[in-house]
């Protein structure tokens, strides 16, 4: 029987590349939902559409019940609550999602025993960042004994061809302080503060990054038995760093939490990339170092990637994902993040298959 897969939010950036990663990697009939379809649209073969809001909770229902794995990617996920996950549970039906809010993470691991209950597996954050970042620190923990610290960075060029969601996202995550864990306790950061300068592999290279709140900044604390957990974001051109920098920390808290103000700048932040993605591409680039002790001594471990084309990266995560599930491979009920979920093998094979080049090295400390 051909597996029947769901894609909420499917005709998105993001939503659209997981689509594609499934095409070529599975044979499964897909479903992409929207609020509307346009005469433009063609579809594989494969891919079907169906017209849904996700605030008709029966056409919901009915949708899910006629597939057995649902991905949900249609953010942004601040204003989401659990309620697609728990009709998956209701129903018995396999999920995944693209989340990317602290607040959202918490409600969907809320479902944990309930999820195990009903046999589902469940596996949030999935895509790029969060998503194989996460997988990319799993492996590197795995090569120590006592892992201590991990340190996380991001670079992203342009919009990363994800669409004016992620502009969203970004301004959205400037508003209110976060608690980030560091040196075994939790402590208040403000987002894009702490300028520092990392090596990304080229043609990135020096990159200014900064204190951002993604979700392994909670998951990695509760997956692995470390002491801190720095996760931190840069655009390139730096110019929009500067910008960015700007909005968080000159401009007023009560101005910036106006949803109509949030959407003036995502806009216009999406029509400034529209042209500089000409000059700087929409790639990106993740550096994952994990320092501990390896047989008694301390090392660091350094891993790198770089993708010319961040959406495609997200769909590439979560397409892979999907296919280990779709496959048989991964059958975990609960609530669970990527790198509680998914091996390090099945990471390496999925990432081998989509020519997604990983580089890791092990450096001793003095």
């Amino acid at each position: 029987m051909t597996d029947q897969v769901l894609i909420l939010g499917g005709r998105g950036r993001i939503g659209s590349n997981v689509m594609q990663d499934l095409i070529a990697h599975t044979p499964a009939q897909i479903t992409i939902t929207g609020r509307h379809r346009t005469s433009k649209t063609a579809f594989s073969p494969q891919v079907q559409f169906l017209t849904l809001d996700l605030a008709d909770r029966d056409g919901l229902r009915r949708a899910i019940a006629s597939h057995n794995l649902v991905i949900h990617c249609a953010g942004p996920f601040l204003y989401r609550d659990a309620s697609v996950l728990k009709t998956c549970l209701e129903m018995g039906v396999n999920y995944l999602d693209v989340s990317d809010n602290r607040a959202f993470i918490h409600k969907a691991f809320a479902s944990h025993e309930a999820a195990g209950a009903a046999g589902v597996t469940a596996i949030i954050n999935t895509g790029v960042f969060p998503g194989i970042s996460n997988s990319m620190v799993r492996q590197a923990v795995e090569q120590l004994d006592q892992p201590e610290t991990i340190h996380l960075s991001y670079g992203v060029t342009g919009s990363g061809g994800a669409g004016v969601t992620v502009m969203r996202t970004t301004f959205l995550g400037l508003l209110e302080p976060f608690e980030a864990w560091i040196d075994n306790q939790w402590r208040q950061v403000k987002p894009y503060s702490d300028r520092e300068t990392v090596h990304f592999p080229q043609p990135y290279g020096k990159v200014g990054v900064y204190w951002f709140d993604v979700p392994e900044t909670v998951t990695l604390v509760n997956s692995f038995p470390v002491k801190t957990v720095i996760t931190k974001f840069g655009s390139i051109p730096d110019i929009y760093n500067h910008l960015t920098w700007i909005t968080a920390h000159l401009f007023p808290a009560d101005w910036l939490r106006k949803p109509e103000n949030i959407e003036y700048l995502s806009q216009l932040s999406y029509r400034m990339t529209q042209l500089s993605d000409r000059i700087s591409g929409i790639g990106i680039a993740i550096r994952a170092q994990v320092t501990g002790y390896q047989a008694g001594k301390p090392v660091t471990v350094i891993s790198t990637l770089v993708h010319e084309n961040t959406a495609a990266a997200a769909g590439a995560g979560t397409g892979s994902i999907a296919q280990s599930i779709l496959a048989g491979q991964l059958s975990k009920p609960g609530i669970w993040s990527v790198e509680q979920a998914l091996t390090t093998e099945l990471f390496e094979q999925a990432m081998q298959r989509r020519n997604i080049q990983i580089y890791s090295q092990t450096t001793p400390l003095t």
